[in-house]
């Protein structure tokens, strides 16, 4: 028996290194996208900046509306279906994206890259190592997640590149290449389906999602609501960073220098999670990424001397909060119908992270950056006190676990 474990283990690191791949580059070509187009779409096009932002929210929106029948079909075992139809909506979508002669079919390419997002990021390759996994997949959830936060590091370079020498446009056709050439030959042909891996580990998914007991109802919007304040923070500070830093007297080079301190830091706390991980229960991964966030933020919030400080705590945290939003609702409720409780918890997510861009505009325009961190902070401290309320209701599950 230990030829098939190895042999278990070598698929299913091949496996995550294959979704850590296409998630990416599947980032990268949808929510990493306009950090680098923007400017030059709207420089080129005449549109408003802030509609040409927008798109992003559109899509994010329309990922959100899409994530519980998402999640449902990979808990019926559809996983390779479901991220092979992500790659041929974003391609469809960036290959729109580059054509758009107007606002009406720039918008309508980013709703069906928003069909794409919520197929095929990190809530749907989660719910699909879930289904493949078991109670298993939590190493593979915080493997993966080691890929997914280089997604910046490498296609904000590779975008700014290809913005250089084949403009906005081109940059757009060559991501839709890239997602028929790359992406969807190894989802069609190169993942693992459900009954491979199932007969490896001789264990079997239920297609219906078990309900829920009624005393747990709360705790699982408890975590719902965790998980969306989560994203509204981080996606604030993650469209808004380098003006939050500049207005703190730093120039564009110097945020942009300081701002990538978040990337190696989410890294590193990912790292740490899969080393030591197994040995306890999700919810203290959860507890300290809400309570290195609120300690990032307030230490972003008072300025200078704390800045680099600020960003490594905060990095640290949003980094351990990916691995919480997969491990933690696997744990608490098991992996019989993973997927549809992980497209339940996408919505408001997705939605959140959609509403976020614009209250970040809106704060820096009414009150600044001080105002921006006072509500960050607010919403950061509120956050850790759902996850101590959570950790309290849930302490007997712990126990059993």
């Amino acid at each position: 028996m230990p030829v098939a474990s190895d042999r278990g283990l070598r698929s299913r690191s091949a496996t995550v290194t294959l979704l850590g791949i296409t998630q990416i580059l599947a980032w990268g070509s949808s929510y990493y996208l306009l950090a680098v187009l923007a400017g030059a779409i709207s420089r080129d096009t005449g549109w408003p900046l802030g509609f040409v932002v927008g798109g992003l929210s559109l899509g994010l929106v329309v990922g959100g509306l899409v994530s519980p029948a998402i999640g449902k079909r990979i808990g019926d075992g559809y996983g390779r279906f479901v991220l092979a139809i992500s790659s041929v909506c974003l391609g469809l979508g960036l290959f729109l994206l580059g054509l758009a002669p107007s606002m009406p079919i720039y918008l309508l390419a980013w709703t069906i890259i928003g069909v794409g997002m919520g197929a095929g990021l990190y809530d749907a390759a989660f719910s699909v190592l879930g289904t493949l996994y078991g109670l298993q997949a939590r190493r593979t959830i915080t493997a993966l997640t080691l890929f997914g936060g280089l997604a910046s590091t490498v296609c904000w370079p590779l975008s700014a590149f290809l913005l250089e020498h084949a403009g906005w446009r081109g940059t757009c056709f060559v991501y839709a290449g890239i997602q028929f050439g790359l992406s969807l030959p190894v989802y069609i042909f190169l993942l693992p389906s459900p009954p491979e891996v199932g007969r490896a580990q001789a264990s079997v998914t239920p297609r219906d999602e078990p309900p829920i007991r009624a005393e747990q109802q709360f705790d699982f919007l408890l975590l719902a609501a965790s998980i969306s304040l989560a994203a509204l923070i981080s996606t604030t500070l993650s469209v808004h960073l380098l003006q939050v830093l500049q207005a703190d007297g730093l120039t564009l080079a110097g945020a942009v220098a300081l701002g990538a301190l978040v990337g190696p830091c989410q890294v590193t706390a990912r790292l740490v999670e899969m080393i030591f991980g197994s040995r306890y229960h999700p919810i203290w991964t959860k507890l300290a990424a809400t309570s290195l966030v609120t300690i990032g933020v307030f230490l972003l919030w008072n300025g200078s001397p704390f800045l680099a400080l600020g960003l490594m705590f905060y990095g640290c945290g949003i980094g351990l909060e990916s691995i919480a939003r997969g491990a933690l609702p696997l744990t608490l409720y098991g992996a019989d119908g993973y997927g549809a409780r992980m497209g339940r918890i996408a919505l408001p997510s997705l939605v959140a992270q959609a509403i976020a861009p614009f209250l970040g505009a809106w704060l820096l325009q009414v009150g600044g950056a001080h105002l921006t961190f006072v509500v960050l902070f607010s919403f950061a401290a509120a956050n850790v006190s759902l996850v101590l309320l959570l950790r309290f209701r849930t302490r007997s599950a712990m126990l059993q676990t």
